[in-house]
């Protein structure tokens, strides 16, 4: 099936819970950047004045207070420095380390919620999700996600701030920070918190700071997950069991990876293939096809769904056979998901369909 269908959402999400790819050829360096928590840049939207929040390149001196209420201590005063106030680590690489603690900041906690966007239209949000964004006073995320709040959410938070692709650590640290310093903060991403997001990052980092989960008062939004909104424009692919699985060796090696391609292929399973493609690592792409057809025949629907949600969304399905040829084209790449068909599934009236079982119970 083929689709030109598109939304009016020209914002619609560009990674839905995807992993970051830091050694991409297309990822932006964004090392040096000044910061006033964390990694990135600061976007105000006061509900009062409206006015920009401080530069963590302005100079302070030995009593005064981080933008995020730590302590002196932890702040890097010069402006020349690229550390952050809040004792985060500022370079956009994989050696990112966490630097402050919960002993550096006086304020009592506020709170930090995990809240999951879905496949990124404004109506594709839960009411709970807008519900805990219109609540929150600072909003934090990927660059490409806070772009795709509603204005009422940005007008009604104190600061929205925000970072581009390679900070994942240094944002969720910032989040942190900001709601150790006392404030309601909300970290936002596509999908699901819980699908190739942060998160468990969240938690982990908490852990790291001496801080807890409940002195956070941590919380997690749920979202409509990308596989399954990708799902939704094909049919109905994934309504058995159903295994994801991301290409992207940036956090789990490709050993690992292939280990799991054979275990769910062989087993039957319907498979979400998430971050497929990227100019740095073509060969994960065509190790998957290649255990895929060891595994599955060459007949098999797979559902193609390239930037779910946005204007140029395109969305076709194709016989296994065919996939390896087309990662050479525009159709897969990071934003795209693969849904592979098990042995059951099969193709009706331009749609996927995966039986449940049904009709080996009842008539019909």
């Amino acid at each position: 099936m083929s689709t030109d269908d598109t939304t009016d959402e020209s914002t619609a999400t560009e990674n839905a819970e995807r992993e970051s790819e830091c050694g991409a050829a297309d990822a932006e360096a964004t090392a040096g950047t000044e910061r006033t928590c964390g990694a990135g840049e600061a976007r105000s939207a006061s509900k009062a004045s409206g006015e920009a929040a401080s530069s963590a390149s302005e100079t302070t001196s030995d009593d005064s207070e981080s933008k995020c209420g730590a302590s002196a201590g932890s702040s890097s005063a010069s402006t020349g420095s690229s550390s952050s106030t809040c004792g985060a680590s500022t370079d956009e690489t994989t050696d990112e380390k966490v630097g402050s603690t919960v002993e550096d900041f006086d304020a009592d906690p506020g709170s930090l919620t995990a809240v999951g966007l879905g496949p990124g239209q404004p109506e594709g949000m839960t009411a709970r999700a807008r519900e805990a964004l219109l609540d929150a006073e600072h909003v934090v995320g990927y660059t490409t996600y806070t772009e795709l709040l509603p204005d009422e959410i940005t007008a009604a938070a104190d600061e929205v701030y925000d970072t581009p692709m390679c900070g994942e650590v240094s944002r969720t640290e910032e989040a942190i920070d900001r709601a150790l310093a006392g404030n309601d903060v909300a970290i936002i991403g596509s999908g699901d918190p819980n699908v190739y997001a942060l998160a468990g990052l969240a938690l982990e980092i908490a852990e790291s700071k001496g801080a807890t989960a409940s002195m956070l008062d941590f919380d997690v939004v749920p979202g409509v997950p990308a596989a399954q909104s990708c799902a939704a424009r094909i049919g109905a692919p994934l309504v058995n069991d159903t295994v994801s699985i991301s290409l992207s060796d940036h956090l789990t090696d490709m050993p690992t990876i292939e280990s799991r391609l054979h275990a769910a292929a062989k087993e039957g399973f319907t498979i979400a293939v998430y971050n497929p493609w990227s100019r740095k690592r073509r060969d994960n792409y065509e190790k998957c096809c290649e255990i895929l057809l060891e595994h599955r025949a060459p007949d098999t629907p797979v559902g193609v769904v390239r930037g779910a949600g946005r204007e140029d969304e395109r969305v076709e399905i194709v016989e296994l056979r065919e996939l390896p040829e087309l990662g050479e084209t525009d159709l897969v790449d990071m934003t795209t998901t693969l849904l592979v068909g098990n042995e059951d599934t099969y193709v009706w009236d331009e749609r996927m369909v995966t039986p449940r079982g049904y009709e080996s119970k009842y008539d019909y």
